[in-house]
């Protein structure tokens, strides 16, 4: 390609091939060895990698650096530009509880949250973290959050120094500033206190990753002392802890990414044993939150397939007494809910859009925050205290900066707390957002939200990037974006498909995207690249397609059905070796992903569906776009390999002279570098291959 001159030769991978046989069928993998042995230890310690796998991540490492070293002054510019854009010394409005509001803040220059409160109606703050002080020198930090007691005394705050999402909580004496002796490792990264504030509740993950045991931890106590509250014997199913606003109950929840089960404990009993709620029941999903005397718990049960909220007695909450308060309406799916003393509120979101829900708990009069524009996002932050009139929500689009309101129930007065401040400038009315529909392969329309400049040309000269995910019912919300502008502003469209699998037009919208129907996903994105091209908003070599995760997987699908339809691919922590990882129940996510993907240990079926569409298997000898492939060494969910498998088949069988480039961060997970700006150099590096692609930027 011309824009990828002078390159050196691309690493090459050795093979081993190793087979594998299921169901009677035979599959060779050559390159099985990138997966290291001893992968739980690396985790833990990215020193013990084997050192022919260190080697070629980092022959991989070298070569992407010389295919970017033209890009290194544009990287460095945008680095800039996006950080122009943030407010460096930004801080929270704090959220009232009690006597205190508590908030989180950034110095100038400052990469970790800093966590503080300030008394109730006072302006003077109390710093109780600092996230940047605690970060230190490590290369890599990121805190899980802070959570204050119940009598404000105490605060749980976690943290991990690896990217392999192994917490360590500590507890911290706030009046003092000094951190007790308790010391609680391999956590899920919170906590749950008990009602006395003299303990709290965890989950413990296992050596493959899985949280499968709640814990009550004693102040004072070591770790090998703290009380087994609960272990789940099934591998399938994720376990969390939490707790109620009124402090009466500790929750656990039981689940995969179709069913659920609560069971629930007194919070003010350190002895106290869990209670089932309701059995789980395969494809019943069931979520609670107490409401004094009774439960509401939004579900699915009894066919209700975009939800129901229903009512139960705290104190006999099973199944057999659930009771419908809000009705089961197809279409309109309630997405969460929480419970005050006087009201009942619900996030639900109807043809593509959000609105917030208020009903009257006494009266039950309801009524509806909602607003005007083509597309936009809500968020529902709701408040620490139960006893309140006043929630907190999020509005922004995809030219309006991210508000903050505070809302009263009753009065239905709405006051702006804070509109997001862009400190290098920001004109909406210079920015035109869209939604657009795209016909699919069968006809149904896929949504598709659009941002650029005003003075973007529309006869399919401007470059796009096209963004897609589509798994596990995630919606794609179409949210204002600073870092995008960057594209934007150099006559980028920047697209955002939503396409099935998510849940963007009620959960029949996810259905017609998981297992069996999975291959929608695929030509839902590859219609909007279409439409996209017949609509002269671009032409199909201007065309960036962009995931991650399993939207990684999207873009390996995409980049092997097809290859012309993209100008080039990213493909950051991408799940693309997806039959493989099925099938090794080892893995922390395998179990729990069954429901999502399918079960090719099972079912033969299951086994040559997904054999149909995994990038990995599917990669033949055809041109391919250039490739920008992002791994991280310690990534938990999307394994290392993955990427490093996919590029060596890449280049092993394609044709054409395309470059495939894998840049591994040695030091990080999933979620990449750990502070806000280190996280932004990463973005500067994949806008500026997309610039670099399209020759959309001065390199």
């Amino acid at each position: 390609m011309s824009m990828f001159e002078n390159l050196p030769a691309a690493p090459t991978a050795k093979k081993h091939p190793v087979t594998d046989t299921r169901h009677g069928i035979k599959r060779m993998d050559d390159y099985a060895w990138l997966r290291a042995e001893n992968w739980q230890q690396v985790f833990q310690d990215p020193a013990v990698l084997d050192v022919d796998i260190r080697a070629y991540l980092e022959a991989e490492n070298a070569y992407q650096q010389t295919a970017m070293a033209d890009t290194e002054s544009l990287q460095k510019d945008l680095f800039s530009e996006m950080r122009g854009r943030i407010k460096e010394d930004d801080s929270s409005v704090p959220s009232p509880d009690g006597p205190f509001a508590y908030g989180t803040s950034f110095v100038t220059g400052g990469e970790h949250p800093r966590f503080f409160r300030v008394r109730r109606g006072g302006a003077e703050e109390q710093l109780l973290l600092d996230g940047d002080a605690e970060a230190g020198s490590r290369a890599y930090f990121r805190l899980s959050g802070a959570n204050h007691s119940p009598d404000h005394g105490r605060l749980i705050w976690g943290y991990d120094d690896k990217g392999s999402e192994y917490f360590k909580l500590q507890v911290r004496d706030i009046e003092s500033g000094k951190d007790l002796d308790d010391v609680v490792e391999n956590t899920g990264g919170g906590g749950a206190w008990s009602a006395q504030a003299d303990g709290f509740f965890y989950t413990l993950l296992d050596e493959n990753h899985r949280p499968s045991k709640v814990f009550r931890h004693g102040i004072g106590s070591e770790q090998n002392q703290d009380r087994l509250v609960y272990e789940e014997n099934d591998p399938g199913f994720f376990v969390g802890v939490g707790g109620s606003k009124l402090n009466d109950f500790i929750f656990i929840n039981i689940h995969d990414h179709q069913t659920s089960e609560y069971h629930i404990l007194a919070a003010d009993d350190p002895d106290a044993s869990p209670k089932l709620v309701a059995a789980r029941e395969t494809g019943v999903e069931y979520d609670l939150h107490e409401g004094g005397d009774v439960f509401y718990i939004l579900t699915n049960a009894d066919g209700a397939k975009d939800f129901k909220i229903v009512e139960a007695p705290t104190d006999a909450p099973g199944r057999e007494n659930w009771r419908d308060v809000v009705p089961h309406a197809p279409g309109r799916l309630i997405l969460s809910h929480m419970v005050f003393a006087g009201h009942l509120i619900w996030l639900e979101r109807q043809d593509g859009l959000p609105r917030i829900i208020i009903r009257d708990r006494a009266s039950q009069e309801e009524h509806a925050i909602a607003f005007d524009e083509e597309a936009y996002s809500l968020g529902l932050q709701g408040s620490y205290e139960y006893d309140t009139e006043v929630i907190r929500f999020s509005y922004s689009s995809m030219t309006t900066p991210s508000q903050q309101f505070d809302y009263n129930m009753r009065t239905r007065e709405r006051v702006l707390l804070k509109t997001q401040e862009v400190p290098s400038g920001h004109d909406p009315d210079a920015y035109v957002t869209r939604r657009v529909m795209a016909p699919s392969h069968d006809g149904t329309p896929v949504p598709v939200s659009l941002l650029y400049r005003k003075d973007t040309p529309l006869d399919g000269s401007a470059p796009c990037l096209l963004y897609g995910y589509g798994s596990y019912g995630a919606t794609i919300p179409s949210a204002f974006n600073t870092n995008c502008l960057s594209l934007v502003d150099r006559g980028f469209i920047y697209a955002i498909a939503h396409v099935r699998g998510g849940k963007d037009k009620g959960f029949s919208w996810y259905e017609d995207g998981k297992h069996l129907n999975k291959i929608n996903t695929f030509k839902d994105f590859i219609a909007a690249a279409d439409y996209l091209a017949a609509e002269k908003f671009t032409s199909f070599d201007r065309i960036v397609a962009e995931g991650g995760s399993a939207g990684g997987m999207l873009m390996g699908a995409v980049a092997n059905m097809a290859p012309d339809r993209f100008g080039a691919i990213i493909a950051a922590v991408p799940f693309v070796d997806v039959l493989t990882t099925m099938l090794d129940d080892t893995l922390p996510l395998t179990p729990p992903e069954w429901p999502e993907w399918g079960n090719p240990i099972a079912s033969r079926e299951d086994y040559e569906y997904i054999a149909s569409y995994s990038p990995y298997d599917n990669v033949v000898a055809q041109d391919y776009p250039p490739i920008l492939a992002i791994a991280g060494l310690t990534d938990p969910r999307v394994t290392y390999w993955e990427p490093a498998k996919w590029v060596a088949r890449l280049r092993d069988v394609k044709t054409g002279d395309a470059p495939v480039l894998l840049k591994t961060n040695m030091e990080a997970g999933h979620a990449g570098a750990s502070g806000r700006f280190q996280r932004l150099e990463e973005i500067a590096f994949e806008y500026a291959f997309a610039l670099k692609v399209t020759k959309s930027a001065k390199i």
